[in-house]
This record gives structure tokens, C-alpha cells and sequence, in this order.
């Protein structure tokens, strides 16, 4: 508990110290324009990532986007998106409610890239990679997640069998594959969350919970995992044999990218380094990247501000949100506002902010879009437009304010969603906020864990 004090301490602090002074200016209401089109087609990518040093690229896809690897016509409705989307904030916030109730080196590593693609069509807005699992190497579709650290994908046996796009790995095929006794120390820090007890041979057993119900269980093992050209031994992960989950998804299972000690991050790091970085791809961008290994130091394109981490919930990863502006001018709001932090999420689509500070930058937005006409709210998403027969759409700028000085400035698919704000309020000003992955798009988002550091890097896919 002194740990956390201290930290909500330090936050409220800095936000006191350093009291928000952002630029108002004398120039014109500040826009940006974006294109309203209906139809995606998969095309080269044009992701540059930040660093020339050797290693792997893993492409990045969103999963209903146009170079996602199994096109479908079955699409998941809005409402079940934000829904979804809705549920996986609550479950943040309540691990943090419950943490806040109970309360690195230099040395040159190499590097790993891998693309990233938007999953639309394998029934997901969240963000894939292609991996590979076992020897010889089976290609896998897997969703990466910040807010996640066990990795798993779909396993044989089972009944019945998961429908994805890629072959369900069988472990009796790899030489390489191995399951973790329930003495090891891996098994041992699942810890009672993640614990599912032994089986009969003595092979631990692993569980992992989702706020909406669904949960998926095995063996946690451990196996070969490829990236690129890039070979990790003895990665461990879930090999799940039972599913319980209405999703629709197709995709083959997870990479967890969070802070505690199952991540991918963290497994890696002696190998890559405690930093990674990604750019997730726009709705209509072909792909994007994730590289394990990148640093602040090897680009001076970022701009950055500070990270901080909870120990009793290592998984997240926290920034201080100082302001928000909108058209160029700073939304009243005092920074103070902000002092609960805000996790920055790969799996949370929309932007979550205290209400406070919401129904100022909602109200300012809607002052700079009395050309449109409004359309009924959309489930959480309460400030839409009626875009009809419109080609291109100019609206005011969005910019957010970090503490340090570092601004992401938002292009067109980073403020909107569904023709909505891609902003929804929080249940009230005390809890954290949520950066999603609609404002993340097309930055370059790098976590340097190693340096306590968040930086952003504009226009990198």
C-alpha cells in the first residue's frame, strides 16, 4: 500500500508542479480533414520503423483490416464491439481497484520486428501478428495485447475445436514442446489468479478469465516461438484445450506484451531488451509493426514522456495525461483532473477520460462540427454524425497533452470511429484513464521499460 500512496503522491505532484501552460495562440481554429470511404484495399505497406539496427519485423494487421488473412463477410455489430469494448474497461479499472486496496541496464541487444495488421476480417478490432509455435514451425494468427501477459493459442486435443484460419497447433508434433511441472517456478507464479492446479501427470495447469465471461484453460508449457527470422527457445505459454466463448474470432490465440513476468516483453528481455515498440495500422492501411528491442535512445523522433508502473498490478503500463486541445486551444479543464494516471492499452479501442474532462472536450468538439448534422448516440459513444453522401470531412483538431511537454497530435482515423467521438467518459473522475488503440493509430507507440519511458512517434505506418 506505501508503494501505491506514493505513487498517487508523485502524480498529484507533478500535476501541482507542473501545472498545465499549453500554447492558446491567436491562430485559427486549428482542423484536420479525413476521408470518408467505404472500401479497403490491400496494398504495399508503408510502415518505417524507427530503428536500422539488425533483428526481425513482425507485420502488424488489424484484424478486420484489409490484409488480414482470412477475409470474411461476418462482421461483429457496433454495439457488440463497444459493448466488448466497454467490459474490458471495467475490468481494468477493477484490477486497479483492487491493487490500489491491497497494495535497468544498457547492455546492446538485438532486435525483432514483426508486421502488424488490423484483424476486421478474422471478427476483431484488435491487432494481430503472425508467429510461429514448435519445431518444425506451425504458423500462428495471434492478437497482441498490453493489457495481457500470458501468451496462449489453441491446442489438440480438443472438443470442440476452435474455427481460425491457421492449423490448431498440435504439441505431439513439436520435439521442442514441454509441459512446465506444477514445482516450477513458472508454474508457481501463474499465482492464484491465473492457477488452475495440477493434472494427474503433474503438468501445471493454467487458466486465464475475461470480464465478459469467457476464459481459456490447459497446460502451460513451453515451446520454440519464431518471429521472423528471430528464434526464441523455451517460450512459455498456454496451450489451451478448452475455450468457453461466444466470440466468433478466427484468429489462433494471444501475445501477451504486458509488464509481468509471462510476457512476451519480459520473457525476451535478455535477449531483445526491456523496450518494444508498435504501430498500429488504420482501418484502411495495409499493415503496421511490432519490434521487440527498439529504444529511446536509438531515435530522436519520439517524443516522449514519463512512464509508471504499480507493483501490486505489474501488467499495466501508466502515463499522466496533463490537457487535451481542441481546434489548437486547450479545453478547461484543470491538469489535476488527470491525477489518476492513464493506462495506455493495445487491446481498449475507445479512449476512456474522467468525465470532467469528457464533457469539456466533448463540448468543444462539438462547437467546431456545427456544420454536420448529429446522429443518435451510438451505445457509450454519445457525440455522432450524419456523414451521408459526404466524401471528406474536416473537423477541429484533437491534441493530446502528456506530462513533460509530449503532444500527439490526431489524424481523422484517431478521433473518429463509427462517424462517433472515439472518446467515452469514465464512471467518474477517481478512477484511471485509458489511452485506446483508435488514438494510437498510425504512431508509433514505444514502451521503454528499461527507462521508465513512453514515447510517440508520428506518421510511422
Amino acid at each position: 500500500m506505501a508503494a501505491v500512496s506514493n505513487l498517487l503522491l508523485l502524480l498529484l505532484s507533478l500535476c501541482i508542479y507542473n501545472f498545465f501552460t499549453a500554447y492558446a495562440g491567436d491562430d485559427p481554429t486549428r482542423y484536420t480533414t479525413g476521408s470518408i470511404k467505404t472500401e479497403a484495399i490491400c496494398s504495399e505497406s508503408k510502415a518505417t520503423t524507427s530503428t536500422t539496427s539488425a533483428g526481425a519485423t513482425l507485420a502488424l494487421h488489424h484484424r478486420h483490416g484489409p490484409c488480414s488473412l482470412d477475409p470474411s463477410k461476418e462482421t461483429l455489430t457496433t454495439e457488440e464491439t463497444l459493448h466488448s469494448d466497454q467490459l474490458r474497461a471495467r475490468n481494468i479499472h477493477r484490477k486497479l481497484s483492487a491493487a490500489m486496496n491491497t497494495a535497468a541496464t544498457d547492455a546492446e541487444k538485438l532486435e525483432a520486428t514483426v508486421p502488424t495488421t488490423l484483424g476486421t476480417d478474422l471478427q476483431t478490432l484488435q491487432y494481430l501478428i503472425n508467429v510461429s509455435i514448435g519445431t518444425p514451425a506451425i504458423a500462428q494468427t495471434v492478437m497482441i495485447d498490453t493489457g495481457s501477459d500470458i501468451s496462449w493459442v489453441h491446442c489438440k486435443p480438443c472438443s470442440p475445436c476452435h474455427t481460425q484460419v491457421d492449423s490448431i497447433f498440435d504439441p505431439s508434433q513439436s520435439t521442442t514442446y514441454s509441459p512446465i511441472s506444477c514445482s516450477s517456478t513458472a508454474c508457481v507464479q501463474l499465482g492464484n489468479d491465473s492457477s488452475a492446479g495440477c493434472s494427474s501427470s503433474k503438468e501445471c495447469q493454467y487458466v486465464v478469465n475475461y470480464v465478459d465471461g469467457s476464459n481459456t484453460t490447459g497446460t502451460y508449457s513451453s515451446d520454440t516461438l519464431t518471429l521472423g527470422p528471430n528464434v526464441v527457445s523455451g517460450f512459455q505459454l498456454g496451450c489451451s484445450r478448452v475455450v468457453a466463448s461466444d466470440s466468433d474470432d478466427l484468429i489462433a490465440g494471444l501475445i501477451g506484451l504486458g509488464g509481468g513476468v509471462q510476457s512476451l516483453v519480459s520473457q525476451t528481455a535478455a535477449i531483445f531488451g526491456p523496450a518494444f515498440s508498435y504501430c498500429l495500422p488504420g482501418p484502411l492501411s495495409p499493415s503496421g509493426f511490432l519490434t521487440l528491442g527498439v529504444s529511446t535512445t536509438s531515435n530522436s523522433n519520439f517524443t516522449t514522456t514519463k512512464m509508471f508502473r504499480i507493483s501490486e498490478i505489474p501488467t499495466f503500463y501508466f502515463v499522466l495525461l496533463r490537457g487535451i486541445r481542441v481546434g489548437g486551444t486547450p479545453v478547461d479543464v484543470s491538469p489535476s483532473v488527470f491525477a489518476a494516471g492513464s493506462v495506455v492499452d493495445s487491446g481498449t479501442i475507445i479512449t476512456r477520460l474522467p468525465p470532467t474532462a469528457y464533457a469539456a472536450m466533448s463540448s468543444a468538439f462539438r462547437d467546431g462540427m456545427q456544420d454536420y448534422p448529429r446522429a443518435k448516440p451510438l451505445a457509450i459513444l454519445d457525440t455522432c454524425y450524419d456523414f451521408s453522401n459526404l466524401t471528406t470531412v474536416s473537423m477541429p483538431a484533437v491534441e493530446l497533452v502528456f506530462d513533460g511537454g509530449a503532444v500527439i497530435d490526431l489524424d481523422y482515423d484517431g478521433i473518429m470511429v463509427f462517424d462517433c467521438l472515439a472518446f467515452a467518459p469514465n464512471e467518474d473522475d477517481s478512477s484511471a484513464g485509458l489511452i485506446g488503440n483508435v488514438q494510437q493509430r498510425t504512431f508509433e507507440v514505444l514502451y521503454d521499460v528499461g527507462r521508465s519511458t513512453m514515447g510517440f512517434r508520428a506518421g510511422a505506418c
